[in-house]
């Protein structure tokens, strides 16, 4: 009979996607498991727009990554496509549940601005919006003794695009890094909860391809899109999936 204490199977991670067009869905999972190191046998994937996980619990996983996409939380709820409604209920749920129990999350982009909603920041295209490319990411004293993000470098590229951004810093949350354009571009609450503004996700070839993928859905005129991704072809954004890996090495290591 097998010891049932040295048989004991790894909690997957659980990634939330809400982007409706398949290539780009793919396209970003692919790269959270490139660059999270993880394998597909490692996850649980829910396209969030397509799917309810209505009644989820997140303590069945060993973390909660919510990537991007073009919905906005800040748009008027008449404005928002019935999908959208429904997923940022179930959303609002399951962060109540990551709240209370503090468990490992990274939210990207709009998972970002979806936690900073949940936990009473201010979410709006009133400021801090960025156009599509890449920023100079500064982290501040507070990133220098978290357990995530110490020792990388004090400023960084990321590759990000976003028309909403979140206006503070909801109370509860330490501010650990900003952009000149947008203060605030990665912050945490307790000690697993996490969020950035940028894509932890995008190379210069991913950043390419959510070009292409979203040249007509209003992040920049149509016919720029070439001039983007000359801009950004060559550009090295290596820290943002430092953090991602880290993340995923992090908390991996919980067992059932």
């Amino acid at each position: 009979m097998r010891n049932f204490f040295l048989f004991r199977q790894m909690k997957p991670f659980l990634i939330l996607q809400l982007r409706a067009l398949d290539d780009a869905a793919d396209n970003e999972f692919e790269a959270f498991l490139r660059y999270g190191n993880l394998s597909e046998s490692e996850v649980k994937r829910i396209r969030m727009e397509r799917e309810s996980f209505a009644g989820l619990d997140p303590g069945r996983y060993a973390g909660v990554i919510v990537g991007g996409g073009p919905s906005n939380v800040s748009d008027k709820e008449i404005d928002k496509p019935e999908y959208q409604q429904r997923f940022e209920k179930e959303l609002d749920s399951l962060y109540r549940k990551i709240f209370e129990n503090d468990i490992p999350f990274l939210g990207s982009c709009y998972g970002l601005g979806s936690v900073a909603k949940y936990a009473g920041g201010l979410v709006s295209k009133e400021r801090y919006s960025e156009e599509v490319g890449y920023v100079e990411v500064q982290l501040n004293e507070h990133a220098k003794q978290d357990l995530l993000i110490k020792d990388l470098p004090d400023s960084f590229n990321a590759f990000c695009g976003h028309k909403e951004a979140c206006q503070n810093v909801p109370e509860g949350g330490v501010l650990l890094g900003g952009s000149q354009a947008c203060p605030v571009q990665i912050i945490r609450f307790g000690k697993n909860i996490y969020a950035t503004q940028f894509h932890c996700e995008l190379d210069a070839d991913g950043i390419a391809e959510r070009i292409r993928y979203y040249r007509h859905h209003g992040y920049f005129e149509p016919d720029s899109a070439d001039e983007l991704i000359a801009k950004t072809k060559d550009v090295v954004a290596e820290v943002p999936q430092i953090i991602l890996k880290r993340f995923v090495d992090r908390y991996r290591s919980d067992r059932m």
